[in-house]
């Protein structure tokens, strides 16, 4: 079938999807594909669940030739070739000419959507479109007469390199905010704008009052100038939201919407209003695919203290059943209608709770608009969701176990092809990625797979590119940053290969950081104690010897959610929040040359109650990853009898639990790989 827009076509395709009982008909199913663009590649055709079920096999090469001809004419303005078709100066020009027509001297541009997420859809990457810069964090500022981007530590480099620096002046995130800068730079009398969408009132706050002190003042918009420059924006995305199986969540939807529900009666709360698709998806059980390597459905939702909830989604993303799933429960609404459901509450006299970390300032300032009673406190999701329960903890030890053995096949590899000297980073990581796909319950990469060869395992967060890969050349070091997204569970890990014969710095720069990572593993702490005053155990070893590394050592992992999830952090930063049975974090210090090597060890762990009898509450570590540490770094001079008996027994349990599920050959090598390091 030929998809063209002859009326012969249109009817066909109109046929078919009669055949096959769909309530669609042709300019549906275009408007819909339209979101499927706008969604990860991730969702290939599963969208085709939502045209009809059972599907033809007519009507679903139907589907694919349409989703194909649309394809090859759709530009969502953020690759290469749409920055030659558009310049960033003609972006930049265009969005002064719309600041100038709304009376703005300024505008912020976050890289942020609606619900403050680490993932952001093409129709969120306001950042990306303006500027070229596609880190994960970062916000710029446009004035009339000058321009600055602000990005952490993490994507300095990769900054310099995709954004025009004669257009912007970059700046460090941290050292120099868009805060401190806004008071050198705007002038009394000035208005700068921003969209109360893509901040949350601490992020407005530091603004209004570093804008306050020139004499400036911020102003938020109904419409956001750069939506209404940057022609062909990208569709809001659309992807299969389909339930969360109880054998893997652990408890129903409802049993949760009951328990979160008394939680806000005892705070008081008439209802909480939730705008983390985490949250949500964890809450309902249910997942999607609307942002990349996330099982994430883009919505909002209503939770009361009688445990009801309103859903707001595109109802065209539910998958068949969905509905049956939620319950007589939970009302599904589409997002538009979230206005006058929060008026709604607030005419209801309650107070209704929001978290003003997470949650858009718009949603705030509609609430106060109508006269409710805010409650200002934490998303209740968030403290029950990183708590695993037994039934997610034994799925993430049944993912952990899998994805070792694919990690390890991997390596095994590894050690055979890396020495031909041909090797290079994306070759390597595609294939660690295709034998993970094997895996049972995989879904998707946790994220996009740090592969850095040499001098790009220095960089933290490096992305292999063509332009910017290296070969696996003897006497380097090869830094794999990687995790998967499994029904089961989440995984991230990192292991750092030596490729031939290593040099004694990196022995000994690799042994120290070891030397970190064992001392958290074997951590055991008072309940009560956060991550903040954990995270030295696992940099001592190197501040020693005047080393240290710029980034968090542990971060919380999703089940089957976000591979960065809150409240709960180890790292310098201060964190309040105590460190619980049942939470996953990853145990992750490293040690970076620039234009040399990186080094980083990376298991996940859950905190558990230590088994010793002490006088107080106690808690510890149980590891969950499973993958051999390379023994060809490790200095053993500079291990105590301690780190070696942790080392060997880690090893130990490596071996015996992955042999049963790798091949022969991977085994053998596993055995030599796994060996005390007493033995050689």
């Amino acid at each position: 079938m030929t998809i063209s827009g002859a009326e012969t076509d249109r009817g066909e395709l109109e046929r078919l999807l009669q055949q096959a009982g769909s309530t669609y008909d042709p300019q549906g199913v275009e408007a819909l594909i339209e979101g499927v663009l706008g969604a990860p590649a991730e969702v290939g055709t599963s969208w085709h669940v939502l045209v009809a079920d059972p599907m033809t096999p007519a009507l679903a090469d139907a589907l694919e030739a349409l989703r194909a001809a649309k394809a090859k004419a759709y530009h969502h303005g953020l690759a290469a070739e749409d920055f030659e078709r558009l310049p960033r100066a003609a972006r930049l020009g265009r969005l002064r000419q719309q600041l100038a027509a709304q009376n703005l001297d300024g505008f912020i541009v976050p890289r942020a959507d609606e619900h403050q997420g680490e993932y952001v859809p093409p129709r969120g990457q306001r950042l990306a479109w303006l500027t070229g810069f596609t880190g994960s964090a970062g916000v710029a500022v446009v004035l009339r007469d000058r321009s600055a981007l602000f990005v952490d530590g993490r994507y300095t480099l990769q900054a310099s390199a995709q954004v025009d620096t004669q257009l912007f002046e970059i700046h460090h995130l941290i050292d120099e905010p868009p805060a401190r800068w806004l008071r050198t730079a705007l002038t009394p009398g000035a208005v700068l704008g921003y969209d109360p969408w893509l901040h949350t009132p601490h992020d407005v706050e530091r603004l209004r009052a570093a804008a306050e002190k020139v004499g400036a003042s911020l102003r938020a918009v109904a419409e956001n100038p750069l939506d209404l420059v940057w022609s062909g924006r990208p569709a809001a995305p659309i992807a299969p939201v389909v339930p969360h199986a109880d054998r893997f969540a652990g408890e129903s939807a409802q049993s949760k919407r009951v328990r979160i529900g008394r939680g806000l009666a005892e705070e008081g709360a008439a209802a909480v209003v939730l705008t983390m698709p985490e949250s949500i998806a964890w809450l309902l059980n249910i997942r999607g695919g609307d942002v990349p390597h996330t099982p994430l459905p883009l919505s909002f939702a209503i939770l009361r203290q009688d445990g009801s909830a309103t859903l707001f989604i595109d109802r065209r993303k539910l998958a068949p059943g969905l509905e049956r799933h939620l319950g007589n429960g939970v009302t599904v609404m589409p997002p538009e209608e979230l206005g006058a459901a929060l008026d709604a509450l607030a005419a209801d006299g309650g107070r209704v709770q929001v978290d003003p970390a997470t949650a858009a300032c718009w949603v705030f300032d509609r609430l106060e608009a109508a006269g409710a009673q805010i409650h200002r406190a934490a998303d209740p999701c968030l403290l029950p969701k990183a708590c695993k329960n037994l039934v997610e903890l034994s799925g993430t030890r049944a993912a952990h176990r899998r994805d070792g053995a694919a990690l390890t096949r991997f390596l095994a590899w590894l050690a055979q092809e890396a020495p031909k000297g041909g090797l290079a980073e994306i070759a390597a990581s595609d294939r660690l990625e295709a034998i993970r796909r094997e895996g049972e319950h995989f879904r998707d990469l946790s994220f996009p797979t740090i592969s850095g060869a040499g001098s790009n395992g220095a960089i933290v967060h490096y992305r292999a590119m063509p332009e910017t890969e290296k070969r696996l050349e003897p006497g380097t070091l090869y830094l794999l940053d990687s995790g998967a997204q499994y029904l089961d569970g989440t995984t991230d890990v990192t292991r750092t290969v030596a490729i031939g014969e290593p040099s004694q710095e990196m022995r000994d720069r690799f042994t120290r950081v070891l030397k970190g990572h064992i001392a958290l593993a074997l951590a055991r702490f008072p309940k009560g104690t956060t991550g903040t005053q954990l995270d030295a155990f696992a940099r001592r070893a190197l501040w020693q010897k005047g080393l240290d590394y710029d980034h968090g050592t542990g971060h919380g992992v999703g089940s089957y959610l976000g591979v960065h999830e809150g409240p709960q952090r180890i790292s310098k930063a201060p964190n309040g929040q105590p460190l619980l049975p049942g939470m996953i974090v990853s145990n992750e210090p490293g040690y970076y040359k620039t234009g040399a090597y990186g080094i980083r060890i990376e298991n996940l762990v859950v905190v558990q109650p230590a088994d010793d009898s002490a006088e107080r509450e106690m808690l510890g570590f149980e590891t969950l990853t499973l993958a051999p540490i390379d023994r060809n770094l490790i200095e053993r001079s500079l291990l105590d009898d301690d780190e070696i008996a942790w080392l060997d027994g880690y090893h130990t349990r490596v071996r015996e639990t992955l042999t049963p599920l790798v091949d022969l050959e991977t085994a053998r090598w596993l055995a030599a790989a796994t060996a005390p390091i007493g033995s050689g």
